[in-house]
C-alpha cells in the first residue's frame, strides 16, 4: 500500500498543475474580454469651429467689346474704353502694375448683305490686396457705363481669403474642444467619463459669406471660415 503513494503523488502533481493553468487561463481570458469590452466603449462626436475673416485679395475682371465693320475703328473704341477703365482705377489709388490685360479675342463674319462684321473683345483685370479700395471702385462702375463702356457677362469682382493655413491649427484645436465638450456631456449623462481620442477625421475647410453679406464667400470681402471634425473618444 505504501508503494502506491509515490505513484499517486506523481499523478496528482501534473493534475494540479493543469488545474492551476486552466484557472489562470480562465482569469486571463476573462480579463482580456473585460479589456476588449472596455476598448469598444466609445462615443463619436462632431466638433464645429467658425471664424470671421476679411478677404485679403480682390480680383476685378472687366470684359468689354467693340463691334463694327472696321477693325481699326473697333480697336480705337477698345483703346478708348481701356483708357477710361484705367483712369477710374488710377483715381481710386491703384497702380498700373496692379492692372493688366488678361485676354483679347477677335471674331469676324459677313452679314447677309456681304458686309463685314468684326468684334473685338478684351478683358482687363485688377488684382490687388487693397480690398476695401477695390470694393469702393467696384461701386463706381456705373461711371464707366456713362462713358460708353459696355461691360459684358464675365465682368465681376471676386474676393479671396488666402491665409487659410494661418488659421487652420487654431480652428482644428477649437473644433476638437467643441467635440470633447459634447462627449463629456454625453459621458456625464451616462455615468462614465471621457478618455483619450480613439480616432479623428478632419472635415474640409469651407469659406462662405457671413450672414446677410452675399450669396457666396467670393461675392463679399466679409467671410466666414468653417470646419467640422468627427472624433471618436474612449469612454472610461
Amino acid at each position: 500500500m505504501s508503494e502506491d503513494r509515490p505513484a499517486l503523488a506523481t499523478r496528482l502533481v501534473p493534475a494540479a498543475l493543469i488545474a492551476v493553468g486552466i484557472a489562470a487561463g480562465g482569469f486571463l481570458m476573462g480579463d482580456g474580454l473585460v479589456r476588449a469590452r472596455h476598448a469598444d466603449r466609445a462615443v463619436t462626436m462632431r466638433g464645429l469651429a467658425e471664424r470671421d475673416v476679411t478677404a485679403d485679395l480682390a480680383t476685378w475682371t472687366l470684359a468689354y467689346s467693340a463691334n463694327g465693320p472696321d477693325l481699326a475703328g473697333n480697336q480705337a473704341k477698345i483703346d478708348q474704353d481701356t483708357k477710361a477703365i484705367r483712369a477710374l482705377l488710377n483715381a481710386n489709388g491703384f497702380k498700373d502694375d496692379e492692372i493688366s490685360v488678361v485676354g483679347v479675342n477677335v471674331s469676324q463674319f459677313r452679314n447677309n448683305d456681304g458686309s463685314p462684321n468684326i468684334t473685338i473683345r478684351q478683358r482687363l483685370q485688377l488684382r490687388t490686396p487693397k480690398v476695401m479700395q477695390a470694393k469702393k471702385a467696384f461701386a463706381q462702375q456705373a461711371d464707366l457705363v456713362r462713358q460708353g463702356v459696355a461691360l459684358e457677362d464675365g465682368s465681376g469682382m471676386t474676393y479671396s481669403f488666402t491665409k487659410l493655413n494661418d488659421v487652420k491649427p487654431a480652428m482644428i484645436a477649437a473644433a476638437t474642444r467643441d467635440a470633447r465638450a459634447a462627449a463629456e456631456q454625453f459621458a456625464k449623462d451616462s455615468g462614465t467619463s471621457v478618455g483619450a481620442i480613439r480616432q479623428a477625421t478632419q472635415g474640409y475647410f469651407s469659406i462662405g459669406a457671413r450672414d446677410g453679406e452675399g450669396s457666396s464667400g467670393s461675392d463679399t470681402p466679409f467671410q466666414k471660415v468653417r470646419v467640422v471634425t468627427t472624433i471618436d473618444f474612449y469612454l472610461d
